[in-house]
Parts: C-alpha cells; sequence; structure tokens
C-alpha cells in the first residue's frame, strides 16, 4: 500500500508544481520548460488598468519560497490599448525586459518614456510604475520579480 501512495504522489507532483496556489513549490530546479508554465492573467492590473495583463510564469510570487531572491519571472502580452497601472512596489523590485513591441513606460514620477525591444525598466523597492501599449501590435516583455 505505501509503494502505491508513494507512486501516485510521485506522479501527481508535476501537476502540484503547475498550479497557481500558494501550497504548490516550486523544485528547486535550474531549468523552467516553458510547457510546465503557470498561466496567470489579471484584469485591469493597478491604477488605471486597461485590459488583461497576460502573464506565462514558471513559478510566481504566490509559490515562490521565503529564500528565493527571484519571486516571480513571467512572459507578458499586453494588447494595443492595454496598460498596466501604476502600482507601488512595497517590499520587492520590478524589471520588464520589453521583447517586442512600443509602449510608453511611466515613472514613479510621471516622467513618460517611449519603451521598445531591448530596452529594460526597473522599480526599486519604494517606487512606482506604470506601462502601456502604444503601438499595433502586442507589446511583449519578461517581468522579473525580486525581494
Amino acid at each position: 500500500m505505501r509503494e502505491i501512495f508513494s507512486f501516485i504522489l510521485t506522479a501527481l507532483r508535476p501537476l502540484a508544481c503547475s498550479m497557481p496556489t500558494p501550497a504548490a513549490q516550486p523544485q528547486r530546479q535550474q531549468v523552467y520548460h516553458k510547457d510546465q508554465s503557470i498561466t496567470w492573467n489579471r484584469e485591469k492590473l493597478g491604477q488605471n488598468g486597461m485590459g488583461i495583463f497576460y502573464g506565462q510564469f514558471p513559478f510566481n510570487r504566490n509559490i515562490a519560497p521565503k529564500d528565493f531572491v527571484i519571486k516571480e519571472i513571467g512572459w507578458m502580452t499586453l494588447e494595443p490599448g492595454d496598460a498596466v497601472g501604476m502600482h507601488r512596489h512595497e517590499t520587492n523590485e520590478d524589471a520588464y525586459v520589453i521583447l517586442s513591441g512600443e509602449g510608453v513606460f511611466v515613472d514613479t514620477d510621471g516622467k513618460e518614456y517611449q519603451v521598445r525591444a531591448g530596452d529594460t525598466t526597473i522599480a526599486r523597492k519604494g517606487q512606482s510604475h506604470a506601462l502601456r501599449n502604444t503601438g499595433k501590435v502586442p507589446l511583449k516583455f519578461l517581468d522579473i520579480v525580486a525581494e
């Protein structure tokens, strides 16, 4: 009986790691395959957020162990006209690496910057930021959250 229970737990472990619940724990692996990513889409994120913030994550802040410095990595997409509204990072830092498309990044002081493929933005602890897609194609970027 113990062998059967052990087999079932082993078989179900990959499913548990792909669920976006606080109970799931990412393995302490060094390679995360895209086909095992967690979908975590959020609607109207931040103040004046518009549309859907589409995300695919190898792991996210809801399941990252406390000792992980990198809490979240996500392949993000904003459709034309959609925006991540202004929001503040109290306990972590958030970097966007723009992969394709174009948009406008807004910093803590409300200053706007045009961004496109190859650009990187960072909101440090205590800073705010926003991003909107001003182009005609999806704005794709890598989102990295660390503490």
